[in-house]
């Protein structure tokens, strides 16, 4: 339940903070990549980076992965079926020879099917994401934020006693 409040919580603290649609919109984008592709691999580690070296919204970020890990798990046999012909390609047999020999590229896992997928649909997705993200944002501050901020569900969520209970020990 704890779980639950802070999740929502969470998403209506980002949709409704400081930072400005497209700085909201490129950390859903940047997290876009974090639900898409399976997380264990070193692009990853660049990202989570970049989510927190930019000056970009790290509730965005967050929001994003929650939001694209189920349809990366949905879009993971058409990942493969990408990444294989890729892999697969003729034309590309001597970068894929090139980049798994070269040193530390082989930590991205880039010859398994679902990574290479998965990362070659994020790059093409991106831009989409982002300017579909940052029209969401914008559409929903000025459509429904002070709406939901002002509905009985929305202050009774936050007068709850486990919404009190979770703000004692939410960082600031």
């Amino acid at each position: 339940m704890l779980a639950l409040l802070k999740l929502i919580q969470s998403i209506f603290s980002t949709l409704n903070s400081e930072g400005t649609p497209g700085q909201v919109a490129a950390g859903i984008a940047l997290g876009a990549c974090l639900g898409l592709t399976p997380l264990v691999n070193v692009h990853n580690l660049v990202v989570f980076a970049l989510i927190f070296v930019l000056n970009v919204s790290f509730g965005g970020g967050m929001l994003g992965w929650a939001l694209f890990t189920p349809i990366g798990f949905l879009l993971d046999p058409l990942f493969d079926r990408l990444g294989m012909a890729l892999l697969d390609s003729a034309g590309l047999r001597s970068l894929w020879t090139a980049w798994y020999n070269t040193p530390i590229l082989p930590y991205t896992n880039f010859n398994n099917s679902v990574v290479l997928g998965s990362v070659v649909a994020w790059l093409l997705l991106v831009i989409p994401i982002f300017f579909g993200a940052r029209s969401a944002v914008t559409v929903y501050r000025e459509r429904w934020g002070s709406r939901v901020m002002e509905s009985k569900w929305y202050k009774a969520v936050t007068a709850s006693k486990a919404y009190n209970v979770y703000r004692w020990f939410r960082p600031e």
